[in-house]
């Protein structure tokens, strides 16, 4: 049984989304503000997270920024119909995906359902391991490490870089990224893969020292590639 939190101030629609998910089969604890969610979100039995962007104390940005600061859990962030920004903006921060507001039960069941799925394990002549340069990936652990030392990914910063090493040399396609990072077919002007992208980007820049990059192939999709 997955265990969820969901971290929201109105505590009637909470109360009715506890009793769909847990008729689901998911078990479910609560929080009704930004702060208490926060450290709710640090227990290590959680499965994912569902937050909430507009909350009375501190915003779903700032609690995801505080999620973020420790814990790689999966996070669906719930945002304002239209609210680009704040969808960008979460995305950028590290949430896993976002649905709006309102939204129909079994979308928002779908959406969580294809953030906890991982990727298969796979025929026993699977690669235990993918590598590029210094760069080593191991599914079955979900563990990533740069030259021996560990690189933090949030669930979908895992996939994309799985999916990008099992690609080779050949471009990854966004529909093809999008089935395996975030569990559904890409959706017209859908930026989420280009921004969990950005994220990965930005984090194996540092890591290696500049040596390992995401290649954009112009209106194709992305190829992960090691610097000479």
């Amino acid at each position: 049984m997955s265990k969820v939190l969901l971290i929201d101030d109105d505590a009637a629609l909470t109360g009715m989304l506890t009793e769909f998910l847990r008729g689901e089969g998911f078990e479910t604890v609560a929080a009704f503000n930004g702060t208490e969610g926060a450290l709710a979100a640090l227990d290590p039995s959680l499965d994912a997270v569902i937050l909430d962007v507009m909350m009375p104390d501190i915003s779903g940005s700032e609690t995801l920024q505080r999620i973020r600061s420790k814990s790689s859990v999966p996070v669906i962030m719930l945002t304002a119909k239209g609210a680009d920004d704040e969808r960008a903006a979460g995305l950028e921060m590290g949430a896993d995906d976002y649905i709006a507001k309102p939204y129909y039960a079994r979308e928002l069941l779908a959406r969580l359902k294809a953030v906890l799925r991982r990727q298969p394990a796979g025929s026993s002549q699977s690669p235990q391991h993918f590598a590029a340069g210094k760069l080593r990936l191991v599914p079955a652990k979900r563990e990533v490490t740069f030259d021996g030392k560990e690189l933090e990914l949030t669930t979908c910063e895992f996939n994309l870089l799985e999916t990008l090493l099992r690609s080779r040399d050949t471009v990854a396609t966004k529909d093809e990224l999008s089935l395996n990072v975030l569990g559904r077919r890409r959706e017209q002007y859908d930026r989420s893969v280009d921004v969990h992208v950005s994220n990965l980007r930005k984090k194996l820049y540092v890591i290696s020292n500049k040596t390992l990059v995401i290649e954009t192939v112009r209106a194709v999709g992305y190829r992960l590639k090691v610097a000479v």
